[in-house]
């Protein structure tokens, strides 16, 4: 009967701790780099990924370059050519933690994140604030709104169309994590 007892706890403990883990395969990612009043640069990736541990606030994300869309395809091609190089730099990562991360629940809850954000092969340190909120059908919503600059990146925007562009290029996610 013990032992009966003690598989019983260690299957139920098992699963809260796999529980924990929660992801997603399509998030999005939107950025707007566009200047007021001139030519829209902004574009929306709708196959991120991520994972967070809410045991640990342990957080990775990933987003495919290419998977930016624009609604000019020229504007797409200009972007994964000659400014982000998604031939050589295919991805963007983050990889970091949320820092202390309670129970999550159906009432907004921010918290502060830290971690290194890594595109156009250059890795930063960033903090940004994010949000976690639990839906009804259980599942966390995450959402954050940052700010960028393309020349810590080393990405280069010639002077031609330097105008165009916003110096602070605006990122916002919002991930809808399950379980795993």
């Amino acid at each position: 009967m013990k032992k009966l007892v003690i598989i019983a706890l260690s299957l139920l403990l098992g699963e809260a701790l796999i529980a924990q883990k929660m992801m997603t395969r399509d998030g999005e990612i939107k950025f707007d780099a566009s200047m007021p009043n001139l030519v829209e640069i902004a574009a929306t990736n709708k196959t991120a990924s991520c994972i967070l541990d809410a045991s640990t606030g342990d957080l990775a994300a990933l987003a495919l370059v290419k998977s930016f869309k624009f609604k000019s395809p020229l504007m797409e091609e200009h972007f994964n050519e000659n400014y982000m190089e998604s031939s050589k730099f295919p991805k963007a990562t983050f990889k970091g933690k949320i820092l202390n991360i309670g129970k999550i629940d159906k009432t907004k809850n921010t918290y502060d994140a830290e971690g290194d954000l890594t595109m156009h092969g250059v890795t930063k340190k960033v903090k940004i604030k994010v949000n976690l909120v639990q839906n009804a059908s259980g599942k966390v919503n995450m959402t954050s709104n940052f700010t960028v600059k393309a020349k810590d990146y080393n990405i280069d925007i010639p002077n031609l169309v330097k105008e165009n562009f916003a110096e602070n290029i605006k990122v916002s996610l919002n991930f809808e994590l399950e379980g795993k």
